[in-house]
């Protein structure tokens, strides 16, 4: 269980970062206080769930539970989204969507 609570932090400090936020910043756009955030991502305090929402929403991720059978799948789907958004940032092109649910929009 440790595992995933060590992915967790790890994701939202890569996270933070991407967005070029300082703890302190991140501290004033969610309201957790700076000194908590460390201690977060440090390891050193208990993350809760109502802390976990309010960062990861502030860092545009949501998080979701998702039926384990399908946590291959979704991950399958966020690493080529990532890799799109990638190549869409170095081409300057807007960022296509993960999936579409308008089956003619690729046929």
């Amino acid at each position: 269980m440790i595992y995933a609570i060590e992915d967790i932090i790890s994701a939202l400090k890569a996270a933070r970062e991407n967005k070029g936020l300082s703890q302190r910043e991140l501290s004033a756009k969610s309201g957790v206080p700076q000194g908590h955030i460390s201690k977060i991502e440090t390891g050193n305090v208990d993350l809760r769930l109502s802390s976990l929402v309010v960062l990861a929403r502030v860092l545009n991720l949501e998080p979701t539970l998702v039926p384990r059978k399908t946590v291959p799948a979704v991950q399958s789907i966020i690493r080529n989204s990532l890799t799109q958004s990638s190549i869409n940032m170095q081409q300057n092109e807007p960022a296509q969507p993960a999936y579409s649910l308008d089956e003619n929009k690729n046929g």
